[in-house]
């Protein structure tokens, strides 16, 4: 917030990183120069930024946020995912984000950053974590069995992707077709605090005609053992970029 909304790069950069940087935001480079070069001109170019932290948790080391991102009056809107690894110190070390354009609209009405926020059922951390794991490890993955999502997702599930309707047998009509574009090939990191919990992944979406390596972020609202609820976010993963990737 210092830095990218409130214009102050170098000086939150510097305060608020150890002595990595290490970075796997697509264009931007390792360390406190790679993230003045890059937004530095980003604040000149864009003088209105206006920036909501939306939901925030923290588990150990990790933190996560979700943000929406207004540019200039609207000129472009982005819905942000971060994950950051810090040090003994609570100095950031290492970055990962997912940032995709913010749309404002789903099949059954929603956007893709409302809802609940608050985090609560703290006492349940490790098990919804369990959870969320191995549903995606045993039902969404590649060479796992989509059928056994029933056993992880309520039947009343509350859907923020872009183009698919709230309820559970619209996913499940989804993860079940043989052919489905999207599978997921492992899970990066997973950050959970009490009944969120929030992952990043290495996911491939191969329709025929297009055959792309994505970087997958999923948030999980979980309640009474099923997932409740789920917001997303997706973008490619560059084949060369300027720093060690988005992994």
């Amino acid at each position: 917030m210092e830095g990218i909304r409130d214009g102050n790069a170098r000086e939150a950069v510097t305060k608020y990183t150890g002595d990595r940087y290490t970075q796997h935001s697509t264009g931007v480079r390792d360390g406190v120069e790679g993230f003045v070069e890059f937004f530095e001109p980003f604040i000149k170019r864009n003088p209105k930024r206006e920036i909501e932290i939306v939901r925030g948790w923290e588990d150990g080391q990790y933190v996560f946020l979700q943000a929406y991102q207004n540019i200039n009056d609207g000129e472009a809107q982005w819905v942000t995912t971060d994950f950051f690894d810090t040090d003994e110190n609570d100095k950031i070390i290492e970055h990962w984000d997912v940032i995709a354009a913010y749309t404002g609209s789903t099949p059954s009405g929603h956007t893709e950053v409302d809802g609940p926020t608050e985090v609560t059922d703290l006492h349940k951390t490790e098990e919804n974590k369990t959870l969320v794991r191995n549903l995606i490890q045993e039902a969404l993955m590649e060479g796992g069995d989509p059928s056994r999502i029933p056993e992880f997702v309520a039947k009343e599930y509350t859907q923020h992707n872009k183009e698919v309707p709230d309820g559970r047998e619209h996913f499940m009509a989804l993860a079940i077709n043989p052919n489905r574009p999207l599978n997921y090939k492992r899970i990066v990191l997973l950050v959970g605090q009490g009944n969120f919990v929030a992952t990043l992944c290495e996911a491939n979406w191969n329709d025929g005609s297009l055959n792309q390596d994505y970087a997958q972020v999923d948030i999980f609202r979980v309640e009474n053992g099923k997932v409740i609820e789920h917001w997303d976010n997706v973008e490619p993963v560059p084949e060369n970029d300027v720093n060690g990737g988005k992994f």
